[in-house]
């Protein structure tokens, strides 16, 4: 095997769960390499008993840490970024071949772990800074206190395992809550190199928590009481599994970051030049892996022709291989797994069966290795419709559907049109068509002339309808790690004439 999974994280140590004997664990998770299915990547054994005693480890680390100031807890993350740019070649490598993704993307994950670091000290800090209020009523100072809410849960995704769940556990971290890290059955050794870059830095014990499993895993930790914070980056069928488990837990702060049917509106005006590098990457960035990813483009029906035309070409060049061992540098890697090819090629089906026109095919291909490779996928509809699966349905895979308009609001009508609302973007040399996408289109970012993928950290980063439920990340994760108290301060304790009480027989 190629890495060596050394268990869960509890107490500040590893502990890897017993694979003989009478306390063995029965289920191991096997991964073998989705660009190379001859290479077993690792074994992780699963260990429900674990769960009780990984939430022990953060109740205890949370009694520690948040007693801490903020520039203790600086400390920590500055020596935790460290250890990171130390390990960064090792994390990008780790990423590449558990993803599939390719290395030169895998590198620029691992970059932004460690500038993530920054973002959280120097901009997220920011926004729980202690407020006082002089003279708020007479004789008082008024204070607003941001509290840390308690242990919390990072449940992170398989398609950027490091940078998504990273961003997550530095806000709860600084804002001095513990925290219990559930990542991805499909990366459990990048999120394991994390969590040794964390114990390098010398965190007190407790206050970091890995645990490695199966949805049951997760249902299991959802349910413990003493868990306040959850955040949950993945599906939109998911996250309405952690809303069932949790919903009447009133104590729990639920952030979920879910998937995305996104629309860029391509105008008659655009430079088409410009948009057509910018969609390329949109579309099929990461194998189509991404919450953000380009799914519908409104292309205006004067330049519609020949812009699919130039788009398919450019699509037929994209150079397919392994992440790592490759002939020619990739801009693609393999699919995930199985039941991503599987799903993908379901999707293939389904847009030829509802009578979508298929430009270019999407289909299993073979590699030198074998792997889960998959060619990128271009659909064109004649108009919208409403009774369509495949256009309804986040594919999260290579492929990409254009539909003509001939109107700014008929373009709009589309882009609001799916159950989904994370990202848009427009093309156009119109600043007012731009303004009036912000006003119209229900979408938790809206960009001008840059393509919905590539958010930056220093934003919210959130969707709206079952995109999210209103806790965006980035920038504003930390608001979800804290609760607000307010306090009334009185300057003085002379008691005024018991008189002024009305209603006192005196």
């Amino acid at each position: 095997m190629k890495f060596k999974i050394l268990g869960n994280y509890f107490n500040n140590s590893f502990h890897l769960p017993p694979t003989t004997g009478p306390h063995a664990v029965e289920n191991i998770i096997k991964r073998f390499c989705p660009a190379d299915l001859s290479l077993q990547l690792w074994e992780a054994p699963v260990d429900y008993r674990d769960v009780e005693r990984v939430v022990e480890s953060a109740n205890a680390g949370f009694k520690t840490w948040r007693k801490l100031s903020p520039q203790e807890r600086k400390k920590f993350l500055k020596n935790y970024q460290e250890e990171v740019a130390k390990r960064k070649e090792e994390i990008a490598l780790a990423i590449a071949y558990e993803t599939g993704k390719p290395l030169w993307e895998a590198k620029t994950e691992a970059a932004s772990v460690i500038a993530k670091v920054n973002v959280t000290i120097e901009d997220s800090l920011a926004r729980i800074t202690n407020k006082d209020i002089e003279n708020i009523m007479p004789n008082t100072n008024g204070h607003v206190y941001y509290k840390p809410i308690g242990p919390s849960l990072i449940i992170g995704p398989f398609n950027f395992p490091c940078h998504l769940a990273n961003g997550q556990i530095l806000s709860a971290l600084a804002a001095g809550n513990s925290i219990v890290f559930k990542p991805s059955e499909k990366t459990c050794y990048s999120a394991q190199l994390l969590i040794e870059c964390f114990h390098s830095a010398g965190f007190p014990s407790g206050v970091i928590n890995l645990i490695q499993g199966d949805g049951e895993v997760a249902r299991r930790l959802l349910k413990e009481k003493s868990l306040k914070g959850v955040f949950f980056t993945g599906s939109k069928e998911v996250g309405k599994k952690i809303l069932d488990i949790t919903h009447h837990d009133l104590s729990k702060l639920v952030s979920l970051e879910l998937g995305g049917k996104n629309t860029t509106i391509l105008h008659k005006d655009a430079n088409t030049d410009h948009a057509l590098q910018e969609l390329l990457k949109a579309c099929f960035l990461t194998t189509g892996q991404r919450c953000t990813s380009t799914s519908i483009v409104a292309i205006h029906r004067d330049i519609h022709e020949e812009f699919i035309t130039r788009f398919h070409e450019m699509a037929k060049k994209i150079i397919i291989d392994h992440p790592v061992e490759y002939v020619r540098e990739p801009f693609m890697g393999p699919l995930v797994d199985q039941g991503a090819v599987d799903s993908y090629l379901l999707f293939m089906g389904m847009a030829k069966r509802e009578g979508i026109q298929e430009i270019m095919r999407g289909k299993h291909i073979e590699k030198s290795k074998k792997g889960h490779y998959v060619s990128p996928s271009i659909h064109l509809a004649e108009r919208w419709n409403n009774d369509s699966m495949f256009l309804h349905s986040e594919i999260f895979g290579p492929n990409v559907t254009f539909i003509p308009y001939d109107t700014i609001d008929e373009a709009i009508k589309i882009a609001n049109a799916t159950e989904y609302g994370l990202a848009a973007s427009i093309f156009t040399k119109d600043i007012n068509i731009y303004k009036l996408c912000v006003e119209e289109i229900d979408s938790g970012l809206i960009n001008f002339n840059r393509s919905t993928v590539g958010a930056s950290a220093k934003l919210p980063f959130g969707g709206v309808k079952n995109s999210g439920n209103y806790r965006p990340a980035a920038l504003t994760t930390i608001d979800a790690c804290v609760y607000q108290m307010a306090s009334l301060e009185v300057l003085s304790d002379e008691p005024d004439d018991i008189k002024s009480i009305i209603g006192l027989d005196l």
